[in-house]
């Protein structure tokens, strides 16, 4: 995936908000709080992270192309990045990257999920 696409995939997202940081990667948060993150691929940790359920954690961790998220996967957070397409297609990603997004939005405190509603 392209950065253009992946920061126009996340873009779309109602209140998501991007931000260039840790090193400059692409970091789309919502409510203040990270959902997916594009380092470069040419970088010894780059790809798409995204937080997944789960259950889909557990599949994923173990394919070609996908391991848990340097960094936050050493703080005991169920991330996963993608760093090349054998088994996971742009297409799928950016269902990942939507459901990681809902489900970070879903676990935000009530009164941000209620701001956020109530903002256009």
């Amino acid at each position: 995936m392209t950065p253009e696409r992946f920061n126009q995939v996340c873009g779309s997202l109602p209140h998501a908000s991007h931000v260039v940081q840790f090193g400059g990667a692409d970091v789309w948060k919502i409510g203040g709080k990270l959902f997916a993150a594009m380092w470069d691929a040419s970088r010894k940790n780059g790809g798409v992270t995204f937080k997944p359920s789960p259950i889909a954690y557990e599949i994923l961790r173990a394919q070609p192309g996908l391991r848990p998220a340097p960094y936050l996967a050493s703080r005991g957070l169920k991330w996963i990045q993608r760093f090349s397409d054998e088994t996971m297609s742009d297409d799928e990603l950016e269902a990942y990257v939507a459901q990681s997004y809902r489900l970070v939005r879903d676990g935000l405190p009530r009164r941000v999920r209620e701001s956020l509603q109530g903002t256009v």
